[in-house]
């Protein structure tokens, strides 16, 4: 298993090994053990799937807030999708910045998000099955999101906006500025 930090503090990509031959392939996508050693170590307690039957599907950009705020761990079971975080931790080194990262069922990379992220994903081609692990059960009461085109930020999403296919809840998201923020960064 290899861990790649990113340019976003405390933000890593996870290669897990995967043996591949004729047939296809396999590969251990989570081992607590393994997880452990190298550093990664949460518990998670809830396993997500969702399914994005078209191209430029947009989902974010959302978290949960204290004392329900969730760490995750993001996968591409089938399709290509665009996954973005936003840094939103007060007196982080990377606070207000974002980055945008590849996850495909071709490469098998998955993407740790810590909490005080904001996550979102747009996908590349139809049928995208994305899972992600999360640490902390979904709360209606912390469930929040920031607005996926906040000029401040300036996400650059692969496709332009108006081809993006979004709900009416991610359409109305307030800009971080606009956010009363909790999130603080804490070395």
């Amino acid at each position: 298993m290899k861990v790649i930090d990113t340019k976003l503090q405390d933000v890593k990509i996870i290669e897990t090994d995967v043996f591949g031959d004729h047939r296809g392939f396999f590969t251990e996508n989570y081992t607590k053990e393994k997880f452990e050693a190298a550093g990664l170590d949460f518990n998670f307690i809830q396993d997500n799937h969702s399914l994005s039957v078209e191209p430029g599907v947009l989902r974010g950009m959302h978290f949960q807030t204290d004392p329900k705020a969730q760490t995750k761990m993001v996968r591409a079971v089938t399709g290509v999708i665009y996954d973005v975080l936003v840094d939103m931790r007060v007196g982080s080194p990377t606070y207000g910045k974002w980055e945008g990262y590849i996850l495909s069922e071709y490469n098998h990379r998955q993407l740790l998000v810590p909490k005080g992220f904001a996550h979102g994903f747009c996908t590349l081609t139809p049928n995208c099955n994305v899972q992600y692990k999360v640490d902390e059960y979904y709360s209606k009461e912390n469930d929040g999101g920031i607005a996926f085109d906040d000029p401040d930020i300036g996400i650059e999403w692969p496709m332009p906006l108006k081809q993006m296919i979004l709900s009416d809840k991610d359409e109305k998201h307030p800009t971080l500025a606009e956010f009363n923020n909790p999130f603080t960064w804490n070395k």
